[in-house]
């Protein structure tokens, strides 16, 4: 797998340096490195992040100084080519070989060519890149291959200069390679310049004397009333930018399309409400397009709009959807009241429901919720269909007096909402009740 890695890398290498453009051109780099065998092996039998946790990968006695030269060259705005030489003295540890007794260090050298991917494009100051490439080591008689993977930063300084920090991780792939760390820190200088692209000559022929048109709209400036900007025929040489017919020099709104009446303006809307005040009913009031630029109307005065006052006749508070309240009326739904596990009328609950069918035969837009309510004594279930009969009981007596049957509904609760102590005679009196509500 390593092998095939390899070949289609150098592969690609040799495909794009084939095609190189002038980017990079032939930069010429001098650097330091050390290689660091100790961290790389530490990373292969425990973790990264042991490692960093155990921060002995900070000890510079762990790691071989170090020179190396490269060779770079620009294949795209993002892509660069190059070829290191990496030379130190240490005594290698080879992979899957027996150590040597031969404890002098050896000149240990590398050979190796990559592609840096850059992040950015070439004129950038600052260009994080990535690093991948295939290469060779020698020490003694030794020779091995390998692949730097890594990252780097390549800082711009102007004219062609750059420094380069790197840090690879090289990969062995022959039996005998040892993988290993190499940070380095390099200097870059371009040998030549990018050529300039040459300058073509432009033929300029001979100028002939014809009427001056300075804006050019093919009128000449002696007829032109707007010599310097271009207009058309119809209005003498001059612009019209909204197309309205009026010359820009004399409309007032050069921009927005209107009438020579309003001075090139558009039809004023002077309540912005979107509708012009020459179809607006009400030009100083802000309101809607179905009531002809009017707001909503208020048909009884009370505040709240008919398109949701449910009593738009009849004044009452927005708290009960612009219906009044029956006890503005001086009616009292506590007095229709019924004796425990009834649902007959009381003669005092009847005269208090004759007071609210004069209510509602004054006011005809009024309709009830009626709301029936027991005590707590009995069964829940048996209380809930009492309530049902007492609201139906109080909706039958408002019908018989003459109230249509539609403006009228009538709903059992049971023992919910109680608005006395149920431990009390009198508690449970003011809870066998039926509430009238407006407004639903």
């Amino acid at each position: 797998m390593k092998l095939k890695f390899t070949v289609l890398l150098g592969l690609a290498i040799i495909t794009l340096s084939a095609r190189a453009q002038e980017y990079k051109k032939n930069a010429i780099g001098f650097g330091i490195s050390l290689i660091d065998f100790n961290t790389a092996q530490q990373i292969k039998n425990t973790s990264l992040s042991d490692v960093l946790k155990d921060k002995s990968w900070k000890n510079l006695q762990t790691k071989t100084p170090a020179f190396n030269i490269d060779y770079w060259r620009g294949l795209t705005n993002h892509i660069d080519l190059s070829v290191r030489y990496t030379v130190a003295l240490v005594q290698y540890p080879f992979e899957n070989k027996a150590a040597t007794d031969d404890p002098a260090h050896h000149i240990f050298s590398q050979l190796d060519a990559s592609l840096n991917f850059k992040l950015l494009k070439e004129e950038a100051v600052v260009n994080p890149f990535l690093t991948a490439g295939i290469g060779a080591f020698n020490d003694k008689k030794e020779v091995g291959a390998l692949v730097p993977l890594g990252v780097g930063i390549q800082f711009n300084l102007g004219d062609q200069a750059y420094i380069i920090p790197q840090l690879q991780y090289r990969v062995g792939i022959s039996d005998n390679a040892t993988e290993h760390l190499q940070y380095s820190l390099t200097f870059l200088q371009s040998l030549f310049k990018p050529k300039e692209k040459p300058v073509v000559p432009i033929y300029v022929p001979p100028v002939v004397e014809v009427p001056k048109d300075t804006d050019g709209d093919g009128i000449i400036d002696e007829k032109d009333e707007c010599p310097t900007l271009a207009g058309t025929a119809a209005l003498n040489g001059c612009p019209d930018s909204d197309k309205d017919g009026i010359a820009d020099k004399n409309d007032k709104c050069p921009n927005q399309a209107g009438l020579a009446k309003y001075g090139g303006c558009p039809i004023p809307d002077s309540d912005n409400d979107g509708i012009n005040d020459e179809e607006d009913k009400c030009p100083n009031q802000a309101g809607l397009a179905r009531y002809q630029g009017c707001p909503i109307p208020d048909g009884d005065g009370d505040g709240v709009n008919d398109e949701v006052d449910k009593c738009p006749t009849t004044a009452g508070p927005a708290s009960n959807n612009g219906c009044p309240t029956l006890e503005q009326y001086n009616f009292n739904y506590k007095n229709v009241q019924f004796a425990t596990g009834s649902a007959v009328l009381t003669a005092v609950a009847k005269k208090e429901l004759d007071k609210l069918v004069v209510i509602l035969n004054d006011h005809t837009d009024l309709k009830i919720a009626i709301n029936g309510y027991t005590d707590n004594t009995g069964k829940v279930a048996s209380n809930l269909t009492l309530s049902q009969k007492r609201a139906d009981a109080a909706k039958t007596y408002l019908v018989s007096k003459g109230i249509s049957e539609d403006r009228l509904t009538a709903t059992g609760f049971g023992i919910d909402s109680p608005i006395a102590d149920n431990a009390t005679v009198a508690g449970r009196t003011l809870n066998r009740r039926v509430e009238f509500k407006t407004g639903q």
